[in-house]
C-alpha cells in the first residue's frame, strides 16, 4: 500500500496535473517527469541499483586489465587503453535490464493499477521509466570514467570528444532500455525477465570488441563481431576518448540505437496498452 501511496504523491507532485480528459503535450511532459522523479526517488532510497551498474564492470575491469592483460595485448597499461572505453559500454547494458524488472514489478504490486486511475498520460509510466534508467546510466558511467582515470586510463582526445563518448554510448543504452521494458511487460515474473535480458545481452557483450581485438578472431566470427551493434558503440567510444576515425563508427553506432529504439518503443507502448 507504501509503494501504491508513494506512487499517487509523485505523480499528483507534478504541477499542471490535468484533472479530466486527455492531456496535452506539455502535461504529458510534466507527468513523464513525474514519474521520472517517483523512480530517482526510489533509486537513492536504494543505492543498490547503482552498485549494480557499476560494480560488475569494475571487477570485469580488474579481472582483465590485471589478469588477462599482459597475455591479450602485452602489457596491462596498453590494454588497459583498450579495455575501459568498452567496460563504459559493458555497463549500461547491465543497467538497462532494470527497466524491465522494474515495469514488472510495478505490474506485480498494484502500482501499475494505480496509475492507470489517475487522470495522467498514458505515455508517461513508460517514458518516465527510460528518464529515470538514462539518469542512472549516466551516473554510472561517469562512475566507470572516473575509475578509469584512477587505475591510468588516459584521454588522448578533448572534452567535446568525451562527452561525445558519452553520448553515444547513452544513446545505445536508452535503446537496451526500451528493449527491456518490452521484456519486462511481455514477462509475467521479475525472474524470467532477469533470466531473459541477460541471455539476451550475452551474444552482444562477448560476440563485440570490448574484450579483444576483432582482427585476432576467426573469419566467420569477425564478420559477426562487425556487424554487432555494441562492437559499432565501443568503437566509436573508444575512438572518441584515445583517437582514430570515428565517422563509420558513429553513424553505424547512432543508426542502430535509432532503430532499436523505435522498435521496441513501439512494442512496449504496444504491450503495455494490451496489459493494462
Amino acid at each position: 500500500m507504501s509503494v501504491i501511496t508513494s506512487g499517487r504523491a509523485a505523480v499528483e507532485a507534478a504541477p499542471g496535473l490535468a484533472p479530466a480528459g486527455v492531456p496535452g503535450p506539455g502535461e504529458a511532459v510534466r507527468h513523464t517527469l513525474a514519474i521520472a522523479r517517483r523512480n530517482l526517488r526510489k533509486v537513492l532510497a536504494s543505492p543498490g541499483q547503482i552498485l549494480d551498474a557499476t560494480l560488475m564492470p569494475l571487477i570485469f575491469a580488474l579481472i582483465f586489465v590485471y589478469g588477462f592483460g599482459g597475455a591479450i595485448s602485452g602489457s596491462a597499461s596498453e590494454y588497459r587503453q583498450y579495455l575501459m572505453p568498452g567496460i563504459m559500454a559493458l555497463s549500461i547494458t547491465i543497467a538497462s535490464r532494470t527497466s524491465g524488472i522494474s515495469i514488472n514489478s510495478d505490474f506485480g504490486n498494484g502500482v501499475m493499477d494505480r496509475f492507470r486511475s489517475l487522470p495522467m498520460a498514458g505515455s508517461a509510466v513508460l517514458a518516465g521509466r527510460i528518464v529515470a534508467d538514462t539518469v542512472r546510466m549516466l551516473v554510472s558511467l561517469l562512475v566507470i570514467l572516473a575509475f578509469a582515470f584512477l587505475i591510468g586510463f588516459r584521454v588522448h582526445t578533448g572534452v567535446v570528444e568525451t562527452l561525445g563518448a558519452i553520448g553515444l554510448i547513452l544513446a545505445y543504452g536508452v535503446a537496451l532500455c526500451w528493449m527491456h521494458a518490452y521484456i519486462g511487460l511481455a514477462a509475467r515474473a521479475p525472474e524470467t525477465v532477469q533470466s531473459v535480458g541477460m541471455l539476451a545481452m550475452v551474444p552482444f557483450q562477448f560476440g563485440s570488441s570490448i574484450f579483444a581485438d576483432p582482427g585476432t578472431m576467426p573469419e566467420w566470427l569477425r564478420v559477426l563481431v562487425a556487424n554487432n551493434p555494441m562492437t559499432l558503440v565501443v568503437d566509436g567510444a573508444r575512438n572518441l576518448l584515445i583517437g582514430g576515425p570515428v565517422a563509420h563508427q558513429i553513424l553505424g553506432a547512432l543508426a542502430w540505437s535509432v532503430g532499436l529504439t523505435a522498435l521496441f518503443a513501439g512494442l512496449s507502448v504496444w504491450q503495455y496498452r494490451r496489459r493494462a
